[in-house]
């Protein structure tokens, strides 16, 4: 078995990475902001770093890690990172997005494809597990579910949002199975559901009655830009909803591909999820607000 290494074992899909591999019989460390207030599975052993300071990850990737499970957590890109996994280990499975593959010298758009690059350039083994849209995105609805309503744009965009356990299997495999080298998975859910579907779907997952509201584009795009500070990226989102509305968002076949199985349907997710939209949340104060479905 390899000791490996967790960078964003907190996160939604790192606590399953860390799960998966403990329940695996791998050797796990977990890299946390503070050792003492990791919650890890037995066995797991908690080692204190940050990204933003990158020589603390010396002494995580020290003492026979040979593998990776990185994610960025939006934060400056810190190349110094990659350099210490390289010097340290022989593989990193990254937690990406759906990018194009930039050539060395075309200037990154978002922060994934520059991390991509600086990996591909690095002597490394690596898996790129490019996830379209998280289903747990949608908890950002929770607080208008309870309400009875959700007023959001574009009703009719159909999405492919995928399990975040689905995103951390396949990561899995791809750190302790072979033939995962250079792949470049684009993983999504098995079908695409629009909006306003998947709100119907909440409600009848939560026993709660739910109704859809179409909200302009117009005014989604002030309410939006207020609660997320980001107007370029409150534009984006808002152009590439009524884009699905036209042409749904892509549904690949890659979860089967890797891991034997179909990706795990949005229903399936709401049942694991349906306490958090309740009131009062099952898990309040467990977990940070999400932010509004993107």
């Amino acid at each position: 078995m390899t000791k490996i290494l967790v960078i964003g074992a907190n996160g939604s899909v790192g606590t399953h990475v860390v799960a998966a591999l403990a329940e695996g019989g791998h050797e796990v460390r977990a890299l946390v902001r503070d050792a003492a207030k990791a919650a890890l599975p037995a066995g797991v052993e908690a080692v204190r770093g940050d990204l933003a300071a990158p020589e603390s990850l010396v002494g995580a990737l020290s003492g026979g890690v040979e593998s990776v499970y990185l994610m960025w957590p939006g934060i400056p890109v810190q190349p110094r990172v990659v350099e210490l996994i390289a010097q340290h280990a022989e593989r990193v499975v990254y937690l990406s997005t759906d990018v194009a593959d930039l050539a060395d010298d075309e200037p990154a758009v978002i922060f994934h494809q520059e991390i991509e690059r600086l990996i591909r350039r690095s002597g490394l083994g690596w898996t790129f597990v490019r996830a379209i849209d998280f289903a747990g995105n949608m908890l950002g609805w929770a607080g208008q579910v309870r309400q009875g309503v959700v007023r959001w744009p574009y009703g009719e965009a159909r999405r492919s949002l995928i399990h975040e356990r689905d995103i951390a299997d396949v990561a899995v495999a791809a750190l302790t199975e072979d033939g995962h080298d250079g792949g470049k998975y684009v993983v999504t859910g098995p079908e695409s559901i629009s909006h306003a579907e998947l709100a119907r779907i909440i409600g009848e997952e939560t026993g709660t009655e739910v109704r859809w509201e179409e909200l302009a584009p117009e005014a989604a795009r002030e309410q939006l830009t207020a609660a997320w500070g980001n107007a370029a990226f409150v534009d984006s989102r808002l152009r590439a909803w009524e884009a699905f509305t036209r042409e749904p968002e892509r549904v690949t076949d890659t979860v089967r591909q890797v891991l034997g199985r179909p990706a795990r349907s949005f229903r399936s997710w709401v049942r694991d999820h349906a306490e958090d939209f309740r009131w009062p949340p099952a898990r309040l104060g467990a977990r940070r607000t999400p932010r509004a479905p993107t």
